[in-house]
């Protein structure tokens, strides 16, 4: 079972219903709007709720924030790979991570791509951070929204994205071609790499291009998530002023 704790995090738990919770547990004297919403949420629902101390819920959250709620649930189960080129949007936008391994820097990706509806994401089964309850609660919610393959081999993935027509681009440093030159209204994926290294040398040899975030102040470098929201935002800037 996993340990899903946050107000949000533990709020869309309950809203989208793909996983089964077992209980949750709300800290004793906890009391504010949005912690009744995930009372009120979970009795309609069917859930048992258990008032306990806040330690306790310190305990269960191994010193995460957990803002007085906490749900234990079923685990996340990723889909094949398959599962999401199969049901694929008109024109669509995939996020592939390469070794992302700080869990709250995935959290943070995992939740922009959320926010900007994208059919799928994609990252590889090791050297990679997992699935844990801090990146469930760095998402806010996001986890449960999104349709995510963990994969063997990033760069064998590729070739089946490139068979469905998707054009492979990488964010990466120091690149001729900026973030904001490529027309983005074709089936796309967007792939980001390790915090310290970037995309390791076979990935960035698969991409179709590759492009750059300028930074002309003082530091050079984004963090993965700033930059990987900046390319998606630019993606949907695009088609959508294309619709307008």
């Amino acid at each position: 079972m996993d340990e899903v704790f946050g107000i949000h995090a533990v709020l869309e738990c309950l809203k989208a219903k793909a996983r089964q919770i077992e209980r949750i547990y709300v800290a004793q004297g906890a009391s504010n709007r949005q912690i009744q919403e995930v009372i009120d949420l979970a009795r309609r629902s069917g859930v048992p709720i258990k008032f306990e101390p806040r330690a306790s819920l310190d305990k269960r959250s191994d010193g995460g924030v957990h803002q007085g709620v906490l749900a234990l649930c079923s685990g996340y189960q990723p889909l094949e790979l398959e599962e999401i080129l199969s049901e694929l949007s008109p024109e669509p936008l995939l996020v592939v991570l390469d070794s992302i391994e700080d869990p709250r820097n995935l959290g943070a990706i995992l939740r922009c791509c959320a926010a900007t509806g994208v059919d799928g994401v994609i990252f590889p089964k090791n050297h990679s951070a997992g699935l844990s309850s801090t990146v469930s609660k760095t998402a806010a919610g996001a986890l449960e929204h999104l349709r995510i393959s963990r994969v063997t081999n990033l760069v064998r993935a590729f070739g089946a994205l490139k068979e469905r027509g998707i054009w492979i681009v990488g964010v990466e440093t120091d690149q001729v071609k900026t973030y904001d030159e490529p027309d983005y209204k074709i089936p796309l994926a967007i792939v980001v790499g390790n915090e310290g290294t970037g995309l390791r040398r076979l990935v960035r040899e698969h991409c179709d291009f590759l492009i750059s975030i300028p930074t002309p102040g003082k530091i050079h470098s984004l963090n993965v998530s700033v930059a990987a929201g900046v390319v998606m935002y630019e993606v949907l800037r695009q088609r959508h002023s294309r619709k307008v």
